[in-house]
């Protein structure tokens, strides 16, 4: 990719988390960060609140780009090591597994005090898995088949890892937390799954059209030295 096409791509995923981290967290932590401001007309720390949001976004997106290229190169790593794409397919099935049940077993119940958090954590990984097979798919359907179980591995585990650190986070109103930052980062991890392969392709674009220019221009140089 080249350097112009890589920019555009990190700032569109830049505005893709901080827009939805912002535009969902005044309803997600409507009552925790906004009410109150909203209320006694305090609109300068009211949009002071939004743009910490948006901040917020802009860090999950940096986040989610590490977590992305970090898997591309052990992706390929993993094609190496189990020699084929199929074992390897495999291997991720598994890990998909162990991950669901860790969020389930050791993130999800210890949190799910009340009736309320069972249904919210029930919910959340719904949306987490639900939202991971349309991706995966869509995926599949844009390049090739066997593209489908990596795309999977990728918006599950990936997104889990990257969803942990607050996932950890032992405090009172966490959950409004846990639940926003789960949309900014299936946003951005999409948005990068299912628009890499354009920002490559324009790059291969780009390359030609600058090999074709640098052609001409020596070309040029021959005819007039001749």
């Amino acid at each position: 990719m080249t350097i112009r096409n890589w920019f555009k791509f990190f700032l569109n995923a830049m505005l893709i988390g901080g827009i939805i981290t912002g535009v969902f967290g005044l309803f997600i932590r409507w009552d925790d960060a906004f009410a109150k401001y909203f209320e006694a007309g305090q609109w300068g720390e009211f949009f002071a609140a939004f743009a910490f949001m948006i901040v917020m976004g802009f860090t999950v997106s940096v986040i989610a780009q590490m977590g992305y290229f970090a898997y591309l190169t052990i992706h390929q790593m993993g094609v190496n090591i189990f020699r084929t794409l199929t074992l390897w397919n495999w291997v991720q099935l598994l890990i998909i597994a162990f991950v669901i049940f860790d969020l389930i077993m050791f993130r999800f119940r210890p949190n799910a005090e009340t009736t309320g958090q069972v249904w919210l954590y029930v919910i959340l990984l719904a949306v987490l898995i639900i939202t991971a097979i349309i991706v995966a798919i869509t995926k599949a359907n844009m390049t090739k088949k066997h593209t489908l179980i990596s795309a999977l591995f990728f918006m599950i585990v990936v997104s889990t890892l990257e969803w942990l650190p607050v996932l950890m986070v032992r405090a009172d109103n966490v959950d409004s937390w846990v639940t926003l930052l789960l949309f900014p980062i299936l946003a951005v991890n999409a948005y990068q799954l299912l628009a890499l392969p354009k920002y490559n392709a324009k790059s291969d674009e780009d390359r030609l059209k600058l090999e074709a220019r640098r052609k001409e221009r020596r070309e040029a140089t021959t005819v007039e030295t001749k």
